[in-house]
């Protein structure tokens, strides 16, 4: 297996590790809805300068018109790579949005061509389908040339070949739809509410998203080489209506996940009566039973990734009737499920509660533990 390939499998599971089972000092209770905003470019870096525009004070512009817009929503916490004129290396970025756990990367570029191409689109990390897509990030890529240890810091890549990202998108893998779906909201809000020509949604390999544990995309917002696109971009309107357009569309991705599997059934706590014991000794259990976590339920089937419960694993789903409802963990040992209780709880999921099953029936908690 070639290094770079072994070196990005290494990156992903001590990503993984960090992510999924954080230690007690990065556990939230309550933990809002993070999202980290990226503006492209910036400080010794312009990005590109089609059409005289510069496309690092454009990027920056409609990010903290985002930002400011998404703080105005109830449990939603912005986080900015950069706030000012200011260069910030690409592992960095990613390094903000994990340090952060958020729970979307949004990063916002303005594009460039020799001809009158113009339109949005915006980018999952992905392999180049094509050799267009290639081009694109590979000028974002370049980026990495200004940076101080730029061979050290990403000695796995080498921007000139498309075979050097086929190992990029398995960190991300387990993202990518919902990547796909906020990145589909985004170019509909640009199509149908400001009538941009829609290049679609795209994969190709970004090293700033592939940094990122998490939902991440990319944002090319247009041409600044476009005369009338670029102008466009650079007014205040233009920036208004791009920044409240992306808003909308993370706004819709949250509540989307909410809508799934945000529904409050805590008050079927009483019908299963977590029993918390007040001393070391082990709780006995009558043979056969085992113990779960309800975290949440819904009327919609929701994928059981870890993803979708903010990192929780393993998740199970059962139907009952017209409602799915979501597990977090099995285990034949109280004192462990209640430790596993608290760990859903220091997520966010405060309404979560223990359930007993018994020979495959839910039954009481209580009904199941002998006393010893």
């Amino acid at each position: 297996m070639n290094k770079y390939i072994v070196s990005l499998l290494l990156t992903a599971n001590l990503l993984l590790v960090q992510f999924c089972f954080p230690s007690e000092l990065n556990t939230y209770q309550n933990k809002p809805f993070t999202v980290v905003l990226d503006a492209g470019h910036g400080g010794h870096d312009p990005g590109n300068l089609g059409g005289g525009f510069k496309e690092k004070e454009i990027a920056l512009d409609i990010v903290l018109r985002v930002g400011e817009i998404l703080k105005k929503t109830p449990n939603i916490k912005v986080v900015y790579t950069r706030t000012d004129d200011s260069f910030v290396d690409l592992y960095v970025r990613g390094k903000i949005a994990n340090d952060a756990q958020a729970d979307l990367f949004v990063s916002v570029h303005c594009n460039a061509h020799n001809s009158s191409a113009h339109g949005t689109e915006t980018f999952v990390l992905g392999l180049h389908a094509n050799k267009r897509n290639f081009e694109v990030a590979k000028k974002e890529n370049s980026v990495i040339y200004l940076e101080e240890d730029y061979e050290v810091n990403y000695a796995a890549y080498d921007i000139n070949s498309p075979e050097s990202f086929i190992g990029l998108t398995m960190m991300q893998e387990e993202f990518l739809d919902q990547s796909i779906f906020l990145a589909k909201a985004i170019q509909d809000n640009f199509t149908s509410n400001l009538n941009r020509v829609n290049r679609g949604v795209k994969q190709a390999g970004f090293i700033v998203l592939h940094q990122t544990f998490m939902p991440s995309v990319l944002i090319e917002t247009g041409f600044l080489t476009y005369k009338p696109e670029g102008a466009y971009l650079n007014s205040k309107k233009g920036k208004g209506e791009m920044a409240a357009s992306i808003a909308e569309a993370i706004k819709k991705y949250k509540t989307h996940l909410e809508e799934n599997v945000g529904v409050d059934f805590s008050f079927e706590s009483s019908d299963h009566g977590d029993l918390v014991t007040g001393d070391d000794t082990e709780t006995v259990v009558e043979p056969g039973v085992s113990f779960r976590v309800q975290i949440a339920a819904g009327s919609k089937a929701v994928e059981t990734k870890s993803y979708n419960f903010k990192g929780l694993d393993p998740i199970s789903r059962e139907k009952e009737g017209s409602i799915y409802r979501y597990y977090y963990g099995e285990t034949s040992s109280y004192e462990q499920i209640q430790q596993m209780r608290q760990n859903a709880i220091n997520k966010g999921y405060k309404s979560s509660f223990i359930v007993a099953f018994k020979n495959g029936e839910k039954v009481k908690v209580q009904s199941v533990l002998k006393s010893n």
